[in-house]
């Protein structure tokens, strides 16, 4: 078992590098005549071919139709509004922005924890919050007002931030159905459901695209995005969602901001302020209280030991 979760922190630990690395070069693409919604449609297609080839050396599963219902449910929640806003936030703020956004995920999922699964809402969680909330609000706030092109903007960073929340429901509501079937079954249906709910909206988008003026550098970007921050990243990311709670998963968000903001920063695409060190700082400090606090499961076994 201890294994299998130090197998489950390495995969998730790939993961949050992936999705970081993601930022800057995802937003390469966005800067060179690739749209969000595009970019998205090209995620969301790509990683549903990707994943039903892979599935062709997977074992074969035969999914009950009440689960085919259910990951419908987790497409939506998991990959067309954690996707869709993600890629089409950051088409409108700077990466470093979209990075920092990300370490609230952790603070989300607790509090969809506490509705959803029935949490305890304990001090440190109640303290947690409130900084990191503190923390994504100073971060844009301090969006607004730029002038140099290379800052955020408000809509943008709120685009990130309901991307973080959605992935957060899917992290609580779905993981009993994720420990049901192996990664490339739960993945390429999820993707396919994705693919078939967001085409109808950026189909016109996509057909718009001049093709031929794209360079090979721009499609290297999206190929990356497609690749290593959709179909890699989503199996790394399943085998730590089968083995550790959400809370945990959601943790190595925080890796996140740390590599997309150490690239923009050296590619030149993004600059790092006081006001946005102050965010970053509230922010983490907010993922560590809340990330301390004890889970139901932990104060239920302490009140059992007391009894006995």
């Amino acid at each position: 078992m201890a294994i299998q979760k130090y197998k489950g922190h390495l995969a998730l630990l790939g993961a949050a590098i992936m999705w970081g690395l993601m930022s800057p070069i995802g937003k390469t693409a966005l800067e060179n005549g690739i749209s969000g919604l595009s970019l998205a449609t090209f995620r969301m297609t790509g990683g549903a071919i990707c994943f039903w080839i892979a599935s062709i050396f997977a074992p074969k599963e035969q999914v009950k139709p009440h689960d085919l219902m259910m990951l419908f449910f987790a497409g939506l929640l998991g990959i067309v509004l954690n996707q869709g806003c993600f890629t089409f936030g950051l088409s409108l703020t700077s990466p470093i922005d979209a990075s920092i956004v990300t370490t609230t995920a952790p603070i989300a999922t607790m509090i969809v924890a506490a509705i959803y699964l029935k949490e305890p809402v304990t001090g440190k969680k109640v303290i947690g919050i409130f900084l990191g909330s503190i923390g994504a609000l100073t971060l844009i706030l301090s969006s607004q007002g730029s002038t140099d092109g290379k800052g955020g903007s408000i809509p943008g960073d709120l685009l990130c931030l309901l991307a973080q929340i959605s992935f957060s429901f899917y992290l609580a509501i779905f993981k009993g159905l994720i420990s049901r079937y192996n990664i490339f079954t739960l993945m390429k249906w999820m993707f396919t459901y994705a693919a078939i709910c967001f085409i109808p909206f950026s189909y016109h988008e996509v057909s718009t695209i001049h093709f031929h003026e794209i360079s090979t550098s721009t499609w290297t970007c999206v190929a990356y995005v497609i690749v290593g921050g959709t179909f890699l990243a989503y199996i790394l990311m399943m085998i730590g969602q089968k083995t550790l709670r959400p809370t945990v998963i959601s943790m190595y968000n925080y890796v996140q901001p740390i590599v997309g903001t150490s690239v923009s920063i050296l590619l030149g695409m993004g600059t790092f302020g006081v006001a946005k060190g102050i965010a970053v700082a509230l922010v983490f400090t907010g993922v560590y209280i809340v990330t301390q606090s004890k889970s139901r499961e932990q104060m239920l076994a302490e009140q059992a030991a007391k009894k006995e």
